[in-house]
C-alpha cells in the first residue's frame, strides 16, 4: 500500500471515530439525563446540554482532524485546500459557539478563579478562613 492510500485510510478511520464519538456522546447524554430526571435531580437540562455539547465538541475536533488528514493524503490543489479551509472555518465557528454555550465563556477567556473552600491551605486548615499566626513560612510565633 502506498503512503497516500495509507494516509487516506487513516483519515477515514479518524472520520469514523469522530462520528462514533458524537453518537456515543448523544446516547450517554440521553441516558444520563433520563436517569437524573427519574431521580428528580435538579439542573437536569443544564447538565444534559453540557454533556451533549462536550460530546459534539470532541466529535467536531476529530472530524476536522480527519478532513486535514484526508486533504494531505491527496495531492493538494487550490480547490481542495480552499474547501478544507471553509470546512475548518465552519467547524471552528461551531466549536467556539458550543464552547461558549457549554462553559459560558470563549475558549481564549481565562477561567474564573474558584473560591477557596474552608479548611484549605490558605487558612492553615483550621476552617476559620483566618491566616494562622506566624511569619507565613510555616514557623510558629
Amino acid at each position: 500500500m502506498e503512503v497516500g492510500g495509507f494516509v487516506s485510510a487513516l483519515g477515514e478511520i479518524v472520520d469514523a471515530i469522530g462520528v462514533v464519538a458524537i453518537v456515543i456522546g448523544v446516547l450517554f447524554a440521553l441516558v444520563d439525563g433520563l436517569a437524573r430526571l427519574l431521580r428528580r435531580n435538579a439542573d437536569v437540562y443544564d447538565r444534559f446540554r453540557r454533556v451533549l455539547g462536550r460530546a459534539i465538541l470532541i466529535g467536531l475536533e476529530l472530524l476536522v482532524a480527519a478532513d486535514i488528514i484526508k486533504t494531505v493524503a491527496v495531492t493538494p490543489t487550490l480547490e481542495s485546500v480552499t474547501v478544507l479551509a471553509i470546512i475548518v472555518l465552519v467547524r471552528t465557528f461551531l466549536s467556539w459557539s458550543l464552547q461558549l454555550e457549554v462553559t459560558g465563556r470563549w475558549p481564549w477567556s481565562p477561567r474564573p478563579a474558584a473560591p477557596a473552600a474552608a479548611g484549605t491551605m490558605t487558612d492553615g486548615g483550621n476552617g476559620t478562613g483566618a491566616v494562622p499566626e506566624g511569619n507565613g513560612a510555616g514557623e510558629a510565633s
